[in-house]
């Protein structure tokens, strides 16, 4: 065979991995070890305090017997049918305060007719805490999930609310401006440039009420409630299960960070024109 039939093998290049992407997978491991300092600690002392005689084991028990009654809860089932209970109210009134309170900031924010009229009416109620009126929605609705709903829907509603009027009324005026200018109508300015220049506030004000919507839930339950986390937690207080308690609290502060974290996404998605 003739050298001129040889066929060279490829040379293969040594794959050299991207600073940037390096630098950028190390900054990301950075701040997750960060953010898991103050967790991993908190852990530490529930842990050890206890053990140590600290504080009172009785009223304060280790870490690792909650999480065990925790575990017990779980392959019992009782704690899905709380949290499956807590979360049907929960997000209910969370939809329906998403629902009717955008639409009306946005008329309040953009209509000054409509904000001269109701002005006066939400200044009345924006000053009330949900708490201080859940008597009056059992008293009128029952002890039944309307009221449960109901009580979630009003303490949602108000930092939507505020959020949405405050997010149209502090567009920058130099963008309406510029718009106008190019010739837009006003429907297509409000859908072009107010409503995404407002849609971070928005945003912010949807986060508040996905809080208040777990927070006002517990308080909720406490009252006439058959099942549901706020119920779990009383009922186990009442008998004194401790370790039962501070489960259902966990399961609740669990059930909040991942509400929370499900908003950033879709802030973020809703948001795509912003820069980082």
């Amino acid at each position: 065979m003739s050298s001129s039939t040889l066929v060279k093998a490829p040379v293969v290049a040594p794959v050299v991995a991207d600073p940037a992407k390096r630098w950028h997978v190390a900054r990301i491991f950075g701040n997750v070890v960060t953010r898991s300092i103050a967790i991993v600690a908190l852990a530490l002392v529930w842990e050890i305090f206890p053990r140590l005689g600290l504080v009172d084991a009785t009223f304060l028990p280790p870490l690792s017997e909650v999480l065990v009654a925790w575990w017990d809860l779980v392959k019992s089932g009782e704690l899905w049918e709380h949290a499956q209970a807590s979360l049907t109210r929960s997000l209910v009134g969370f939809a329906l305060a998403i629902v009717i309170s955008i639409p009306l900031g946005l008329l309040i924010g953009w209509y000054k007719p409509v904000a001269n009229l109701l002005t006066p009416l939400l200044e009345i109620f924006r000053n009330t805490a949900a708490l201080a009126i859940l008597p009056v929605f059992v008293l009128i609705l029952g002890l039944g999930e309307t009221s449960k709903i109901a009580i979630i829907l009003y303490a949602c509603a108000w930092p939507i609310l505020l959020n949405t009027v405050s997010g149209v009324r502090t567009v920058d005026p130099l963008l309406i401006k510029s718009a106008r200018s190019l010739g837009l109508g006003p429907v297509s300015l409000f859908q072009k440039v107010v409503l995404p220049a407002a849609v971070p506030t928005i945003f912010t004000g949807i986060r508040l009420a996905g809080a208040y919507s777990i927070l006002i839930l517990i308080a909720a339950e406490m009252v006439g409630a058959k099942a549901g986390l706020g119920y779990l937690i009383n009922y186990a207080q009442y008998n004194f299960a401790v370790p039962d308690m501070y489960a259902g609290i966990i399961t609740i502060s669990g059930i909040g960070l991942i509400v929370n974290q499900l908003l950033i996404l879709t802030e973020r998605r809703f948001s795509t024109w912003r820069t980082s």
